[in-house]
């Protein structure tokens, strides 16, 4: 096995849901031979379900991860290149490629082709390796040209597998030019280090946030009910902080 693929089997297996089901199946198989080891197991998937689930804890979470890098509004200089990050999608010939896109990609390339609309001189790079049929990096090509966007202005990065190959194949490109990067807003801050080791600048244009300062109006008695929604928030920041631990611990 490839450190690639052991690295993503390991942070696959520490996520909270399955950290959760390995302590259920721990629980159910001792027992009848370790009643209390079993009932500690109990207790701490229990425990870590409802905290992983709990929005405030979710928010908390997430917040300092989406809100390091404020949101684009203009560049300095004439934008050179837009990149926009891959993620992900799902193949299906009777959908049109802008309903095939997982959420990521598309809020993604919604805000890519935002600041492709300031900037009509831009090019634009999608990329990211799909292990499907067509690679996301196209995937996210056709639907921005169904949105309007010119088949030249294109350019893709079909072979890398994360983030961090992602910016040692596109950042030769981009030296020397002002390049304005788009991930989601959880992800940017791993993403910026990234190019940052590759010796090359970029301009953050973080997409789709889910928390926000103001506080008070969430606070109503929904806020403190346990949701999948913010299971979701919670998983998405141990990954990202899972991999700023591994990206300092290869620096």
């Amino acid at each position: 096995m490839d450190l690639f693929l052991l690295k993503k089997l390991i942070g696959t297996l520490i996520m909270p849901i399955n950290l959760v089901l390995i302590l259920l199946l721990i629980s159910i198989l001792t027992k009848k031979l370790k009643p209390k080891i079993s009932f500690y197991s109990l207790l701490s998937a229990t425990g870590l379900l409802f905290l992983s689930a709990f929005p405030p804890v979710a928010n908390w979470l997430t917040y300092p991860l989406e809100h390091q890098y404020e949101s684009f509004s203009y560049a300095s200089k004439p934008v050179d290149y837009i990149i926009i990050l891959g993620c992900g999608h799902t193949s299906d010939a009777s959908l049109p490629a802008t309903s095939e896109l997982w959420s990521c990609s598309l809020e993604r390339l919604v805000e890519g082709i935002r600041i492709y609309r300031q900037n009509p001189n831009a090019y634009m790079i999608t990329s990211g390796y799909g292990g499907d049929t067509v690679s996301n990096a196209e995937k996210v090509k056709q639907a921005a040209m169904l949105l309007g966007v010119p088949e030249r202005k294109i350019i893709t990065e079909n072979f890398p597998q994360d983030t961090e190959e992602e910016a040692e194949l596109i950042a030769p490109r981009i030296k020397g030019k002002t390049a304005v990067l788009v991930t989601n807003a959880y992800h940017m801050p791993r993403a910026v280090t990234f190019f940052k080791q590759q010796g090359v600048e970029v301009i953050p244009a973080p997409a789709s946030h889910t928390t926000n300062s103001d506080t008070k109006r969430e606070k109503h008695w929904g806020y403190f009910m346990p949701s999948a929604r913010s299971l979701n928030k919670t998983t998405r920041s141990w990954y990202e902080r899972l991999g700023q631990l591994w990206q300092w611990l290869k620096s």
